[in-house]
């Protein structure tokens, strides 16, 4: 098992020993370090939302709480940008899986879509951890950005949970 294999495990592990702990730390460590995917982590929050008979509002409570780690974790990698500038950045990337041509592509569709590309950037795999990098980049203001990750995390965060949720009603009703 290689090590990225083995640390998806142990946050799929904490995830199903502490729900929404392990919501909120996985969606922040995918946000800063993306070996974790999000379309894994909230269908199997929302599958165990219904295993452990909770009710249904818990998907969006723990999508919400997925928001906010995300909403960290953006906020992370924008202070980070905006500290560093686009120099360093570029300096940064190259140890980093982060391509200069990412973070140009991103700076384009930033600057193209404006301060809301923060709220649709969040829905789209591939820019959804990028886009804090333009808007630390280009210093968009810290309130508005915080803002605009949360309610774009919560929204994506809160999707995928319900998806999960009724997969796992699907599953349990084919069987």
């Amino acid at each position: 098992m290689t090590p990225i294999e083995s640390f998806i495990e142990l946050v799929i592990s904490l995830i199903s020993d502490n729900l929404y702990t392990g919501v909120f730390l996985a969606a922040l460590i995918e946000t800063v370090f993306p070996p974790i995917p999000s379309e894994v982590v909230f269908p199997l929050a929302g599958y165990l939302v219904l295993q452990n008979d909770l009710p249904f509002f818990h998907v969006f409570t723990v999508g919400i709480t997925g928001g906010a780690g995300s909403t960290v974790g953006g906020y992370v990698i924008y202070l980070i940008a905006l500290k560093l500038g686009r120099a360093g950045l570029n300096r940064f990337a190259k140890y980093t899986k982060i391509k200069e041509s990412s973070i140009t592509k991103a700076e384009n569709w930033f600057e193209k879509y404006g301060d809301k590309s923060v709220i649709l950037g969040r829905f789209i795999p591939g820019i959804r951890e990028l886009v804090s990098i333009p808007a630390g980049i280009l210093r968009m203001k810290t309130g508005k950005f915080l803002i605009f990750t949360f309610i774009g995390s919560c929204g994506w965060s809160i999707i995928l949970t319900v998806i999960g949720y009724y997969f796992g009603v699907a599953t349990l009703d084919f069987f």
